[in-house]
């Protein structure tokens, strides 16, 4: 049952992320979450989210942000990031992940979508049947409500680990 929530993969950090080995296996469009993925909640665009995307350009990717914040948070952010956007996303609704993908010229096969929330970000890609990577936080202050998320997050994250060293032992 736990599985629904269960990512593709987990990652310390979005920056941390091959990325040329994810072009390599044939992904041409790579969908982001903003706060706590990219940078801590509610923070600006800093110089290492600018140089993820222009690196992220140079080697042929497309990108979206697709985030549940509001228009003017998820513009500003965007501002000298210059990649498609869609703000008020209603994650984990499948539709505008497949907006998304529309905007890029991708689709299911070449899209990944990278997120640091179980119940939102994944749980939207899976169910779209998107390729996913969870990431650690960037920073521990977040809202009340993604506070409490994040406790239900460790128990699904608890028998994602201990699913995974089984198949390990298999």
């Amino acid at each position: 049952m736990l599985e629904r929530f269960f990512p593709d993969e987990y990652m310390d950090s979005t920056y941390s992320i091959d990325f040329e080995k994810l072009y390599s296996q044939g992904f041409r469009g790579i969908i982001f979450d903003i706060d706590n993925t990219l940078v801590p909640h509610g923070a600006p665009a800093d110089k290492r989210a600018e140089e993820l995307f222009r690196r992220l350009k140079e080697i042929g990717f497309s990108c979206c942000l697709l985030s549940n914040n509001q228009y003017e948070r998820v513009s500003s952010f965007n501002k000298n990031i210059q990649v498609h956007f869609i703000e008020n996303a209603h994650k984990p609704g499948r539709k505008n992940y497949l907006k998304a993908m529309e905007l890029m010229g991708t689709n299911l096969e070449n899209t990944v979508f990278i997120g640091d929330q179980l119940f939102t970000d994944v749980y939207g890609a899976k169910r779209t049947g998107m390729h996913n990577i969870l990431v650690k936080p960037i920073h521990p202050k977040e809202e009340i409500q993604i506070v409490l998320k994040r406790k239900l997050e460790k128990i699904v994250l608890y028998f994602y680990r201990k699913e995974l060293r089984r198949r390990k032992n298999s």
